[in-house]
């Protein structure tokens, strides 16, 4: 079976060039039916290669003159696209050259070029912005959105559940994932108009793969009795960046507690299994690669602080998805719900965009 391939932005990522070309070698090895085209410096790109053989037969090269920089605005960047890395990259997309696109770059550019180069899926008012986040439980948990839309109505809400579902079932392998939105509680009388509004519509729709389990709050995220967890942008970002810190945290002081005495780094020689497994399991290079869903195309971000592991696993997230054909999946779920379903209720209209991502 021939497979689209997946369109890198070498110069994307705090790293450059040597990390990413790294990465998506890495990421071969797990998927070899895949083949690449990596976009921007020809020259680097081509000695970086050097060091990966089995990369190097299954890419091309797409020169790029100019690269997106970390403080960019989306509004610059995008003026600047047809000649930066990660604009061609998109561009690829949109041609038709490439399946799928990543990038380590400026999120809020790649989200701003994505959109206006590969427009929202029928059915679909704004794509979200999703990842997977570690938990106690036997999967990770699919979280949405992250930033790409601070202000969210019912409406959007729905849309995000849906495609979160469609995630999460490529992830799980569960038929019907485990959907709550998050809240100030999970009593059904807590939160905003629109969260309550979004929670009628979804205990109402009949025929989606997906079971809406209402609310959740924020110190439920890890425990591993949810799938898909639905937010608006801000809150979810939010979210995001305070986990990332707590694991941060727990690990520096474990490190710093077993540094503090012979017993403790005695007891450290004893406990460093677990404390390794520990380690793994909240490094958030393992669980690299968030998903602009709802767009006519597949795009991922990786952080740019990613390690090659991690790019790999960017990588290899964007692979399941074009494997799982995930845009589709999407597609066949508006489907079934039907448009009138997610009409809004009354007059009221969808909150603007604002195209603003952390």
């Amino acid at each position: 079976m021939s497979l689209p391939r997946i369109a890198v932005d070498a110069m994307g990522g705090d790293e450059g060039v040597r990390v990413m070309v790294e990465g998506a070698a890495l990421a071969r090895r797990r998927h070899d039916r895949f083949k690449f085209l990596l976009v921007g410096d020809e020259p680097l790109i081509r000695q970086a290669l050097e060091k990966h053989p089995n990369l190097r037969g299954a890419s091309e090269i797409l020169h790029a003159e100019d690269v997106v920089s970390g403080d960019e605005k989306p509004t610059q960047a995008l003026r600047r696209a047809k000649t930066t890395s990660m604009g061609m990259a998109i561009n690829a997309v949109k041609a038709g050259d490439a399946g799928a696109a990543v990038s380590g770059g400026n999120t809020g550019a790649l989200m701003a070029m994505a959109k206006l180069a590969l427009r929202t899926m029928p059915g679909i008012d704004r794509p979200a912005l999703a990842a997977l986040m570690p938990t106690l439980g036997d999967d990770d948990v699919v979280m949405l959105d992250l930033g790409a839309n601070t202000d969210c109505d019912a409406r959007n809400l729905v849309q995000f559940a849906i495609m979160g579902a469609a995630y999460s079932r490529i992830v799980t392998g569960r038929e019907a994932p485990r959907v709550r939105l998050l809240n100030i509680g999970t009593e059904e009388n807590k939160g905003t108009e629109q969260l309550q509004e979004a929670a009628a519509r979804l205990r109402e729709a009949k025929g989606l793969s997906l079971a809406f389990d209402g609310f959740v709050e924020a110190n439920g995220l890890s425990r591993g009795d949810v799938d898909v967890v639905v937010t608006d942008g801000f809150s979810g970002n939010i979210a995001l960046k305070a986990v990332e810190g707590t694991a941060r945290f727990v690990a520096d002081l474990l490190r710093r507690s077993f540094q503090s005495s012979l017993r403790s780094k005695f007891g450290f020689l004893v406990s460093r299994p677990a404390t390794e497994l520990l380690r793994g399991h909240l490094d958030p290079n393992n669980h690299n690669g968030a998903v602009f869903l709802g767009l006519n195309g597949v795009v991922v971000k990786s952080h740019g602080s990613a390690t090659a592991l991690g790019v790999a696993n960017a990588v290899a997230v964007t692979a399941r998805m074009l494997e799982a054909e995930i845009t589709q999946r999407i597609t066949a779920d508006l489907a079934e719900l039907g448009e009138e379903r997610l009409r809004d209720r009354g007059n009221g209209s969808a909150a603007s965009t604002d195209g603003k991502a952390a």
